[in-house]
């Protein structure tokens, strides 16, 4: 497991107080730089707004299934004008950053769906490869196959941020429970799980498992998501949520618009939900 930033340079997080959060539902295109400016415009705005951390969806810097176009705009994380964007945003605004993912050139012929935490001076505090491709025929007869274009990630993440100890997932992941049966023992705060889930997958499980997520976790779930229909013709389910520790739904910005949303989050109410139901000190390996 990978683990970063150290919790003492982190100020506010446990101290019993109410931490605001944003969450940026987009409708992302296939112009990178105008996605860029919506996500810094929004990093501004939330830190305006009180924010402590904004948290973007899936595949914020690009949307397009068309793959061949989509490799003229995809590049090194050095080189990506989205990501660089975003720094600057954040350094300016003094506001920490989830960029839900990137798709990134690797630079082995394969791309990563990779996710980034920024911390209020810019900097790059942690990074995390989704680990479970997209793979999938849908009986609407839409058809995925994202590990024809991206390279599965490995190694479990989590960052001391103002929230606390954040895990890192992206999309597809909220299937797998063992990748949050681990965030668990890492005794995550919050979860976050950025998204672009299709409309038919949205409606049949998008709520079920992300609240399911943070009852099993005992932490926040937040799930900034893509919404609406894109320019490349994919349509998205949208519902961006923050759900509390106990699986209580505390913001659901819709399946209509794009926008900003805003959620209170408390280390007592983990603390809280933890004693109640102390499943995570009850939890027990299983040998097969």
């Amino acid at each position: 497991m990978r683990s970063t930033v150290p919790a003492s340079s982190i100020r506010c997080w446990g101290c019993d107080v109410m931490t605001r959060v944003a969450l940026l539902q987009m409708t992302t295109g296939i112009d990178p730089a105008a996605n860029a400016r919506t996500m810094a415009d929004a990093v501004v705005r939330a830190a305006g707004e009180g924010a402590a951390m904004l948290f973007t969806p899936e595949m914020s810097g690009l949307i397009d299934r068309d793959r061949s176009r989509a490799k003229q705009q995809i590049a090194r994380e050095a080189d990506d004008r989205v990501l660089a964007a975003v720094r600057e945003a954040a350094a300016k605004a003094g506001c920490w950053v989830a960029v839900g993912s990137l798709a990134i050139d690797r630079g082995d012929g394969k791309w990563a769906n990779r996710a980034f935490v920024i911390d209020a001076g810019g900097a790059i505090a942690a990074r995390y490869d989704k680990i479970h491709m997209f793979d999938v025929d849908l009986a609407t007869g839409e058809s995925w196959r994202e590990s024809n274009a991206y390279e599965p990630g490995e190694a479990v993440t989590t960052v001391m941020t103002p929230v606390g100890k954040l895990g890192l997932a992206i999309c597809y992941d909220v299937r797998f429970p063992a990748l949050f049966e681990a965030l668990g023992r890492a005794r995550c705060d919050v979860i976050a799980i950025p998204a672009a889930f299709t409309v038919p997958t949205g409606q049949a499980h998008w709520h079920l498992m992300q609240r399911a997520r943070a009852v099993e976790a005992s932490a926040y779930v937040l799930c900034a998501a893509q919404v609406g229909r894109h320019e490349d013709g994919r349509a998205t389910y949208g519902h961006s949520l923050a759900i509390d520790p106990w699986g209580d739904v505390l913001l659901d910005m819709g399946g209509e618009t794009a926008g900003l949303g805003y959620a209170e989050i408390s280390p007592e109410r983990i603390a809280e939900v933890r004693a109640q139901l102390p499943s995570l000190a009850n939890r027990r390996v299983i040998a097969n």
